[in-house]
């Protein structure tokens, strides 16, 4: 029997991704998508073949087991609350919320209410980081000593970097994918946060570079560059990096360096196309998985709690200059 899923607005460009790889799992339907945009709900709705919902309320009075959440970073908390009233399973955008409130709350509805939520991190899906974590875990390395990482991308502008909706700039977006990975590698938790942010990529009133130094709960260290700093010309949308130094050993990974560089005589340009696995599709099998057998989510609302704190210690600290507690 197929998981029956709606989509909680499409006004996250993953929405579309996710979407997409719902379509593609022979275990999961796609029964509709509903949008406080009404157009943009039967824009999407034709794209994926699938029906639009007038309301949130209606998609959730339908015959579905779960939804996925792609609004804008404000919203999730109430979205969030709403599908966990109605016993829907949940997998939710990243960052899980803008407040360290918001996401507790999530988390204790969806508790409450005996269904699961799961955070969007898919690239834990990546198998490159899949083969990293391996080996760190096989111990053939040693331990981790400290971690260099990077999430550099282009801005997305639009709802991005109008903080009433997103909560912040590339901090608050780009932070928290790489942070839960550092977690997710050394089971240590981030104590303290150093971080200065600008605005010299494009000077506009929000910040589009990042960079962080933290300190984990036993011992590691790590630096992150959560920047926007990639321009509209750069030919892929960013990366994900990570540099492990262990007691015997470097491990470097770049997630998405697979792929096939193309100059168009139509664009104009030359763009990176990835090739390999798609790890939304991934994530997405994952969580109709644990849907469809009761089993527990392999990413918990708890892990997006956590990646928010960081980021948003990391804003306490620049605006104050000091190294900042995250709890």
């Amino acid at each position: 029997m197929s998981v029956r899923i709606g989509i909680m607005s499409m006004a996250h460009m993953h929405a579309y991704s996710y979407a997409g790889a719902i379509n593609e799992i022979a275990e999961a339907e796609l029964v509709g998508i509903a949008d406080h945009d009404l157009a943009r709900a039967r824009e999407s709705a034709a794209q994926f073949s699938t029906q639009a919902f007038a309301s949130y309320e209606d998609l959730l009075k339908a015959d579905i087991q779960a939804v996925v959440i792609g609004s804008e970073n404000v919203r999730h908390r109430e979205l969030c609350e709403m599908a966990a009233a109605a016993g829907k399973h949940i997998l939710c955008e990243k960052p899980l919320a803008t407040t360290v409130a918001d996401a507790e709350a999530m988390i204790a509805a969806c508790r409450y209410a005996g269904v699961q939520l799961m955070t969007a991190f898919p690239c834990r899906f990546s198998p490159a980081m899949a083969r990293l974590k391996a080996t760190v875990d096989s111990g053939q390395a040693g331990a981790i000593l400290a971690i260099r990482g990077t999430n550099r991308g282009r801005c997305p502008f639009g709802w991005f970097v109008q903080k009433e909706l997103s909560g912040g700039g590339a901090v608050i977006d780009h932070t928290v994918h790489v942070t839960d990975l550092m977690r997710w590698i050394t089971g240590q938790e981030v104590a303290e946060v150093y971080a200065e942010t600008s605005n010299r990529m494009f000077g506009q009133d929000f910040e589009d570079i990042g960079f962080l130094t933290m300190a984990f709960d036993k011992g590691v260290f790590a630096t992150l560059d959560s920047s926007w700093s990639r321009p509209k010309s750069f030919p892929t949308w960013g990366d994900v990096t990570m540099n492990v130094t262990c007691e015997r050993g470097v491990l470097t990974l770049d997630m998405f360096s697979q792929n096939l560089v193309v100059y168009s005589d139509r664009t104009g340009g030359v763009s990176w196309v990835p090739w390999g696995s798609n790890i939304d599709l991934l994530m997405l099998q994952s969580f109709v998985a644990a849907v469809r057998d009761g089993t527990p989510v392999p990413i918990t609302g708890e892990d997006g709690l956590r990646a928010v704190e960081v980021a948003l210690a990391a804003y306490r600290s620049a605006e104050s200059g000091k190294v900042v507690a995250v709890r």
